[in-house]
């Protein structure tokens, strides 16, 4: 009987390395849910745990960091300018008996993705109650916690290179000095259209919380593009300005299609054109969560925000990319492209595989990100990551690829019946943990999860198991309630064969 853990860490003295210096992973990417993804002409990098790829796929590479594989931290957003790379990492902190997103600093690179530096959450001194803006003194609530405040977008001015965050609760925030330090960013309360520097003010600086603060003093997305516009999308509207982030001017949805489809704007992104970049918004139904305006839907401007144009009513969106004048958008109902700016849509539903078209992947996939570099089409989706070399016809679907039993075992790809992953396993940022094994011919199988007194925990039954098979557990026993941070043990029985594994919990 073999005994099977994926271990915490790759082993950097048993990774393969190439010219790039990065190590190898022997698992390919670490985790088949990918909402994040970016790509330059290079390379593509690959969220949760920050994989990239310099082959379009061929080996996957693991930087040295830290502070995410092996930790409850997750990938929740990154940009890249040049060799400078801003990664944001936050995780699900069930401290308080529910799940609350929670950042957990920044991973810094100066040199493509070699090395990596630390830096921590963009929190205030407890005494910073007030904030100056221009020639006012504006009373304001200090963010001294990470709770709520997960860094859900990140950019890096092309211009300036200064980073900016997104970060909920803490808001809008830019750092000049590469992340070591970050400045509040003073946007319009929810009554006002504008700020300007020169005006007296004396509203409350403060997210809203109740009756007090405002849904636009909390963050989302942010975009500096390639003409030195800032956009920042909140829980209260589209903010922008032209002048490096002083003076702001405020959109909102009014109920026309002449306004945003919505006041939630989840994510932004720019289309380049050589002039005026189109600016495409993702905005979600805010019904929902209360407070805002609007519907789930797409808004774009082509003038810098003197008019705007909807498209993809109803539709939730979660990230845009863009080939020339194609627009990719990635969103719950597929994926979906347009060649004349949202007029009309062809949608792909149907992944099919490029080495047989007619099979269909991952028909219950969801999508989350979209990509495309050098005529190469990245898919983040929630069983695995797609790539398309002709244009979204056929597809090679990659995921977690660790063997049962491989050719030639190593120390961190070891011959075993059964594995865990990912493990170390965290219940609010992953999930499921996804037991795999082999059921050979039988129909059903087994699965017992016990602590590490041996007292079970959990059973799961698969009726109609045969072949190499996955099972999902989701971290609770069998009274539903989600287990403690720990080393648990599980058992695999099919037929009279019996497998076991180590599963190491942290939340």
């Amino acid at each position: 009987m073999a005994f099977g853990l994926l271990v915490s860490s790759m082993p950097m003295s048993s990774a393969a390395q190439d010219g790039s210096g990065l190590d190898v992973s022997p698992f390919g990417i670490l985790n088949n849910s990918v909402a994040n993804l970016h790509v330059t002409p290079d390379a593509v990098w690959v969220g949760p745990y920050l994989n990239v790829s310099i082959d379009r796929g061929a080996s996957w590479f693991v930087p040295e960091t830290d502070s995410l594989f092996g930790s409850p931290n997750r990938l929740f957003s990154i940009d890249i300018e040049g060799d400078t790379i801003l990664a944001g990492l936050g995780r699900a902190d069930n401290s308080g008996g529910e799940s609350v997103q929670t950042a957990s600093g920044f991973l810094v690179s100066n040199d493509g993705g070699q090395t990596f530096q630390f830096r921590f959450p963009q929190l205030d001194d407890p005494s910073a109650d007030t904030q100056e803006y221009g020639i006012s003194i504006l009373p304001a609530l200090p963010v001294i916690v990470p709770q709520q405040s997960p860094p859900f977008d990140v950019d890096i001015d092309p211009l300036t290179g200064d980073f900016w965050v997104a970060g909920w609760a803490s808001g809008v925030r830019r750092s000049r000095d590469g992340g070591r330090t970050w400045e509040r960013v003073v946007l319009p309360p929810d009554d006002l259209d504008q700020i300007r520097p020169d005006q007296a003010y004396s509203f409350s600086f403060e997210p809203r919380r109740g009756s007090n603060g405002s849904l636009n003093h909390m963050g989302f997305s942010v975009l500096v593009d390639e003409i030195g516009t800032v956009w920042a999308g909140t829980a209260g509207g589209l903010n922008r300005s032209q002048d490096g982030g002083v003076s702001w001017d405020k959109f909102k949805a009014d109920g026309t299609s002449r306004s945003l489809t919505g006041d939630w704007i989840i994510s932004i992104e720019e289309q380049p054109t050589g002039q005026q970049p189109v600016i495409w918004m993702a905005t979600w139904n805010t019904s929902e969560s209360g407070g805002g305006t609007g519907q789930f839907g797409v808004t774009l401007t082509r003038d810098g925000g003197a008019t705007f144009e909807q498209t993809l009513p109803g539709e939730r969106v979660y990230d845009f990319a863009f080939d020339g004048p194609r627009t990719w958008v990635a969103g719950d109902g597929g994926l979906f492209f347009s060649d004349d700016f949202g007029r009309s849509w062809n949608s792909i539903t149907d992944f099919r595989d490029q080495a047989n078209p007619t099979r269909r992947i991952r028909e219950d996939a969801d999508v989350f990100s979209v990509e495309v570099s050098g005529g190469v089409l990245w898919v983040g989706t929630s069983q695995g990551l797609l790539r398309s070399l002709d244009g979204g016809m056929t597809w090679a679907l990659f995921r977690v690829d660790v063997p049962l039993d491989p050719d030639a075992p190593t120390e961190s790809v070891p011959r075993v019946d059964t594995y865990a992953y990912p493990n170390p396993y965290s219940p609010g940022a992953d999930g499921f943990i996804r037991i795999k094994y082999d059921a050979g011919a039988s129909s059903s199988a087994t699965i017992r999860v016990f602590d590490f007194g041996m007292n079970l925990v959990r059973e799961i039954r698969e009726d109609g198991a045969s072949g190499v098979t996955e099972s999902l557990w989701d971290g609770r026993d069998d009274r539903g309630v989600q287990v403690a941070n720990g080393a648990y043990f599980y058992e695999v029985a099919v037929g009279s064969q019996r497998s076991r594994g180590k599963i190491l919990v942290i939340e």
